[in-house]
């Protein structure tokens, strides 16, 4: 069975960084991304990345901040997370789709197959 595994998750001051990554097992997958809930609110889209091109979106509030890749050949998914505010303050969720993405789709929780059991991220002084 395929399965996507956390970590890299943890306690960081205000303007530190932190590297999240995600071991997937089982399976390759066409496309790879984070998501991520804030205490009270509902489940958002981080960053995704294709496996074809490498192609990269990123939500607006992370722009400039946060870098996804993904090492293919460990099947492996990274978050570079920099410049980390409270704001940031959340369980971040690895998210695997094995066939083919429509790109207006990638920004949808709903795009996903896999899914992963989620690392904390707590960004305070």
């Amino acid at each position: 069975q395929a399965q996507l595994v956390e970590s890299g998750g943890g306690l960081v001051q205000p303007g530190g960084s932190l590297r999240l990554s995600c071991v997937a097992s089982g399976r390759t997958f066409s496309t790879m991304g984070w998501f991520r809930q804030a205490p009270g609110k509902d489940r958002e889209f981080v960053a995704a990345i294709k496996s074809i091109g490498g192609t990269k979106y990123y939500t607006d509030s992370v722009k400039g901040r946060f870098t996804i890749s993904r090492d293919n050949a460990k099947n492996t998914l990274f978050l570079q997370m920099n410049s980390l505010n409270s704001e940031d303050t959340a369980v971040y969720y690895c998210a695997a789709r094995g066939n083919s993405i429509i790109t207006s789709y990638i920004r949808e929780e709903s795009a996903y197959d896999h899914w992963g059991q989620g690392t904390q991220v707590t960004v305070s002084s």
